[in-house]
């Protein structure tokens, strides 16, 4: 009976994703990377909690890494296997439940990304350097990790490569040694943090400052020095942005917040957490990616800072952060909110009505469907509830699951206790059937 339930998948929608038995604290990377060859090695250490006894103990790591050392406690593992994206390890003796477990792993070879129903994920090789985008399964294609969003830690990571480039990760910049042609960026993220929102950013890139010095939130930017003029122009209003935002949502829930541009176009823009990744093509000179600069920015909050414990809540995300458009747009003069919505649930009624937002199924969690009518459950609850009630519900949920966990029910819960009617035909129709509700009229409230 116990087997049964230690063989069911965390998540449904990623069956071969995360690892029972433990819960890792900090991951410690040390990383040299050389961009002619995409030749990667590593050195992980991982802090960890057992959360019962095991004899062993499983993480998420491509096959395109070969593992050389596995040191558990300080002790050389008594066995490990390294198959099918698992990396197993036994140590030498038990450890007790609530006991630590600090794994330090070496390992090396040439990163590809993760193939799977979502396209390729993780580790990217660039014309002149590599990105990492690792939603939502794909951070293994770089560190051994337990790959799942409901495992958060802090980390450290510092990445070695040739002084040309310029290497970003998360968090603040805490130190950078240049030895002959080599330099060592070391950046450290104290806020916890999916696995999936881990990243590395190398390429012929320049850093600045974005926006005023004295702003509440230290912007900056690393782009190639020939696209800064159009990056200039095209996210010039992201410090609004972050004004509204912050407004809106409440306080920004890190330390700093980094745009970079890569040198390649790339289909679609990134987050991960303080950082999100645009492509060449993103920078046109027109502001033609404006509102996925809200989009990705929005994400700080809801993604990156509140993060979903199961893929099936994907909603909680992506509807979230399309909604930010609508209300950038609003803002900015543009659009209101309404229109957008109304305009969106036209389009929607015009594609087919098989999806349920709650659950869409992981071939189609991504799907722009989700996304949309993530969006207008969002403007449905505006209407439902009046701005002043909605935003300040917006403004709770981020303080209190900041730095966490999340699932729908936590948020629908939470918005039951800013209406005295029942929520229920709301996320029953937004929700959880396939046929698309109608909005209430605007002004609405009951």
């Amino acid at each position: 009976m116990a087997s049964k339930f230690y063989d069911a998948p965390i998540d449904e929608y990623l069956p071969q994703n995360g690892n029972r038995g433990y819960r890792v604290s900090r991951y410690e990377l040390a990383l040299t990377y050389k961009v002619a060859s995409n030749r990667l090695s590593g050195r992980a250490e991982l802090t960890a909690v057992t959360t019962e006894v095991r004899p062993r103990f499983a993480f998420d790591l491509s096959q395109s890494l070969v593992v050389s050392k596995v040191f558990v406690n300080g002790a050389k593992a008594a066995k490990y296997t390294h198959q099918r994206g698992k990396l197993v390890v036994t140590p030498q003796q038990r450890i007790p439940a609530g006991g630590v477990l600090a794994l330090l792993i070496q390992y090396s070879g040439v990163p590809k990304p993760v193939r799977g129903p979502w396209g390729e994920v993780g580790w990217e090789e660039l014309s002149e350097g590599s990105l990492v985008a690792s939603q939502p399964n794909g951070a293994a294609s770089w560190f051994p990790c337990d790959d799942h969003p409901s495992s958060k830690a802090s980390y450290r990571i510092a990445i070695t490569t040739d002084t040309p480039y310029y290497a970003l990760a998360n968090g603040a910049l805490v130190g950078k040694q240049t030895k002959a042609s080599q330099t060592t960026w070391i950046y450290d993220q104290p806020e916890p943090m999916a696995s999936y929102l881990a990243t590395i950013q190398i390429g012929p890139y320049r850093r600045y400052r974005v926006g005023s010095p004295h702003a509440r939130v230290p912007m900056h930017a690393v782009v190639p020095p020939r696209l800064r003029a159009a990056f200039e122009h095209d996210f010039a209003r992201q410090p609004q942005m972050m004004e509204v935002f912050a407004e809106k949502f409440g306080p920004y829930p890190f330390g700093a917040y980094t745009v970079a541009v890569t040198d390649d176009d790339l289909e679609i823009p990134i987050e991960a957490q303080g950082i999100s990744v645009f492509g060449a093509n993103h920078c046109d000179g027109r502001r033609g990616s404006e509102r996925l600069v809200a989009h990705e920015l929005a994400h700080q909050w809801f993604g990156n800072s509140l993060t979903i414990r199961r893929w099936r809540d994907i909603w909680l995300h992506e509807g979230f952060a399309c909604y930010a458009e609508w209300i950038w747009s609003e803002a900015s003069g543009g659009p209101t909110a309404d229109q957008q919505a109304r305009a969106a649930r036209q389009n929607l009624s015009r594609q087919p009505q098989d999806l349920v937002v709650g659950d869409p199924g992981p071939a189609r969690m991504f799907d722009d469907r989700v996304y949309k009518r993530g969006a207008l459950t969002l403007h449905a609850l505006r209407l439902e509830l009046g701005d002043s009630a909605f935003f300040d519900l917006l403004r709770d949920w981020t303080s209190r699951y900041r730095h966490a966990s999340v699932d729908a029910e936590e948020f629908t819960d939470l918005a039951g206790h800013y209406t005295r009617a029942s929520l229920r035909p709301l996320w029953d129709g937004w929700l959880r059937a396939q046929v698309l509700p109608q909005l209430p009229p605007a002004g609405h409230k009951r």
